[in-house]
């Protein structure tokens, strides 16, 4: 796949799959722990982008959005992931922008017109991209993530669901190995990332339902907002992090 480094920007954008682009960029959460920030770009079969907006909106990134083609869909993952929401929205106004409803009420202040809302919609809502885009819903999860799926790449893309640290490649083009400062990794098979999953659990029989589903998915391939792309045996990768909900 190819990939894309231009002027000044810190962030690595590269085409994963074919019509599937990301943008990994660093973060620190609370300035200390380099978690990484990504948003994804598909490119629709009709022409149409839709992005899951997680990350700044710098030149590079806008000069590969506009390659691609009009940005139609900007998508908030979840209750945290929604800094940039607003950064999109201005410099794509006739894109729809769609989040959970924690993430709107937070944005509240912004006067941002959202055209939907995961979490207050009915759950059966169709937002116009399902023919190329397939989402569920975590509502028993604490932060209201939605977790989604391109068939056509047999990728999932989600914010806060899964957690695939370190994140070296968000934070290769800063000089920094992208390591915690006391541990190294956070990954899907480790002890540690399914009591993090099941702590955040906060409706288990909810997050039973909406694991089962995503099991049911046939993809190959999971982008998360932080830390690497899973590029093999994804499917293996969530069944292992969400292995208490599902035995």
């Amino acid at each position: 796949m190819s990939s894309s480094k231009r002027g000044n920007t810190k962030c690595a954008i590269r085409e994963v799959a074919k019509d599937v682009w990301t943008f990994s960029c660093p973060f620190a959460r609370f300035g200390l722990f380099p978690v990484g920030g990504r948003s994804t770009a598909v490119k629709l079969d009709n022409g149409d982008v839709w992005v899951l907006a997680s990350s700044p909106l710098d030149q590079a990134t806008k000069a590969k959005l506009a390659e691609l083609g009009p940005v139609k869909w900007i998508i908030g993952a979840d209750a945290v992931h929604h800094l940039f929401l607003g950064d999109f929205k201005k410099e794509y106004p006739d894109a729809k922008l769609i989040a959970v409803d924690e993430a709107i009420k937070k944005k509240a202040k912004e006067g941002l017109k959202f055209d939907g809302a995961w979490g207050s919609d009915p759950p059966n809502t169709r937002y116009g991209f399902e023919s190329d885009i397939q989402h569920c819903y975590f509502s028993g999860f604490k932060n209201k993530d939605v977790a989604f799926y391109h068939p056509k790449s047999k990728t999932m893309i989600e914010a806060d669901l899964l957690f695939n640290l370190p994140a070296i490649e968000q934070h290769s083009m800063t000089g920094s190995s992208g390591k915690f400062p006391l541990f190294s990794k956070f990954n899907p098979h480790m002890w540690v990332h399914k009591r993090f999953a099941w702590t955040l659990g906060v409706d288990k029989e909810a997050m039973k339902r909406d694991v089962k589903t995503v099991a049911g998915w046939d993809f190959e391939r999971i982008i998360p907002c932080h830390g690497d792309v899973i590029e093999k045996n994804a499917k293996a990768a969530w069944m292992e992090a969400y292995k208490w909900y599902l035995d």
